[in-house]
C-alpha cells in the first residue's frame, strides 16, 4: 500500500508540473585562461605595476581567471551566480572578503515585453568595452583604462530598453567597485549608462559615476565619464575608439578637483577565419596620482600589438607585445629606475 501512495504522488506532482508552463531553466557556463608573461625590467619572481591587474607573474605559467557561472530563468526572474580563481582575483580583489564571488545578482522584469527589468547584487560593470574574460577583448591585455576602471559593481540597477537601438540604464551603488561600502558614511553613488546601435554596425556607449570615493585622507565626490564608439567596418575590419575622464575633489582646503583622462584607439583584422591581428595606441594621464599610485606624475604612452590563432570556436591561443613610456621615471629594473617598460604575454583560453 505504502509503494501505491509513493507511485500516485510521483505521478500527481509529474502531473502538475506538465501542465505548468512555467519552466525553470538553467544555463552553465565557464571560462578558462591560462597563460605566460615576461617583463623584460623584472628580474624576480613577480611583476606587479601599480596600474595592471591581468597577467602580473612573471616569468612563470600560471592561471589569470577561472570562472564558472549559473544562470536561472523563471517565468519573469532570473539569476546569475558566479565563482572565480586566478592572479587576476588575488591582485583585483585583495580588499574584498568574498574575493571569490565574481558575479551574483536577481533580476526581475517588470513588463510582459521585457524591456524593463530590475537586478539587484554583485554585477559585472557597465564601464568600458573590456571584460576581465579576455577572449572577447579585442587586445589580448586590458587598456590602462579599462584596468583602473571597475571591473564589478554592486547595488541595484534598472534597464529600460527604449527602442530596437537605444537603451538606458540606471544604477545605485556600494561606490567604485566594491561589494562592501567602505565607510558606513558614505552615501551610495549613482550611475548611468547609454548604449546607441545605428543601423552600420556601430555603437555608441556613454557610461557615467558619481560618487565619495577615498582621496588619501577623507572621502570626497568622484565624478567619471566613459564614451567608447564601437565599428565594424566589415566581415575583416573592427575598431574602438574610447575616452575616459575624471574629477576627484581635493582633500586640502582651498584646492578645487583632481583630473584624469585617457584615450585609445584599438584595430582589429581578420586575416583568415583562424588568425586574427590588432594594435593599439594608449594615453593615460593621472598626475594627481587620484588611480594610479606612483611616485612621480603618471603620464604614461602606451603601444601593443596582437596575433591571435583560433583553434576553434571555444580555445584562442593569443600573444602580444606591449610597450609603456613615461615622461618621468615610472618603471623599475633590478638595478635602476627607468622611462620605459617592455612585456611580452601569451594566453590558452577556453570559453563554454
Amino acid at each position: 500500500m505504502k509503494k501505491v501512495f509513493t507511485i500516485c504522488l510521483t505521478l500527481s506532482f509529474i502531473n502538475l508540473f506538465s501542465q505548468d508552463n512555467k519552466k525553470l531553466t538553467i544555463t552553465l557556463s565557464g571560462f578558462v585562461e591560462t597563460y605566460y608573461a615576461y617583463d623584460f625590467n623584472s628580474s624576480g619572481p613577480e611583476s606587479k605595476l601599480p596600474f595592471m591587474y591581468n597577467y602580473n607573474r612573471h616569468n612563470e605559467v600560471n592561471l589569470n581567471l577561472g570562472l564558472l557561472r549559473a544562470k536561472v530563468d523563471y517565468d519573469n526572474t532570473y539569476a546569475s551566480i558566479a565563482f572565480h580563481s586566478g592572479t587576476y582575483v588575488d591582485d583585483n580583489y585583495a580588499n574584498e572578503k568574498m574575493k571569490y564571488i565574481n558575479e551574483a545578482f536577481v533580476g526581475l522584469y517588470l513588463d510582459n515585453l521585457k524591456k524593463q527589468s530590475i537586478e539587484v547584487g554583485i554585477m559585472p560593470s557597465y564601464i568600458g568595452f573590456e571584460s576581465a574574460a579576455s577572449a572577447t577583448n579585442l587586445t589580448l591585455t586590458r587598456s590602462i583604462l579599462a584596468e583602473n576602471s571597475p571591473y564589478f559593481m554592486t547595488g541595484i540597477k534598472y534597464n529600460n530598453t527604449l527602442s530596437e537601438r537605444l537603451k538606458f540604464s540606471i544604477f545605485i551603488t556600494n561606490g567604485w567597485q566594491r561589494i562592501s561600502r567602505a565607510d558606513s558614511k558614505q552615501t551610495p553613488s549613482i550611475g548611468t549608462q547609454l548604449v546607441y546601435t545605428t543601423t552600420n554596425n556601430s555603437l555608441f556607449n556613454w557610461s557615467t559615476f558619481v560618487g565619495e570615493e577615498f582621496n588619501g585622507i577623507d572621502f570626497s565626490a568622484r565624478y567619471f565619464s566613459n564614451l567608447y564608439w564601437d565599428k565594424k567596418w566589415d566581415s575583416r575590419w573592427r575598431t574602438i575608439v574610447g575616452f575616459d575622464f575624471g574629477l576627484q575633489n581635493k582633500s586640502q582646503p582651498g584646492n578645487s578637483t583632481q583630473m584624469w583622462y585617457s584615450p585609445v584607439v584599438i584595430s582589429q583584422y581578420t586575416i583568415s577565419p583562424k588568425w586574427q591581428t590588432a594594435i593599439r595606441a594608449e594615453y593615460y594621464q593621472d598626475k594627481h596620482n587620484v588611480l594610479i599610485a606612483t611616485l612621480d606624475e603618471f603620464k604614461t604612452v602606451g603601444f601593443s600589438m596582437n596575433l591571435d590563432y583560433l583553434l576553434n570556436d571555444k580555445t584562442k591561443f593569443r600573444t602580444e607585445l606591449r610597450h609603456f613610456s613615461s615622461e618621468n621615471n615610472l618603471f623599475t629594473t633590478s638595478t635602476m629606475n627607468t622611462t620605459s617598460n617592455l612585456f611580452f604575454t601569451s594566453s590558452l583560453c577556453f570559453e563554454f
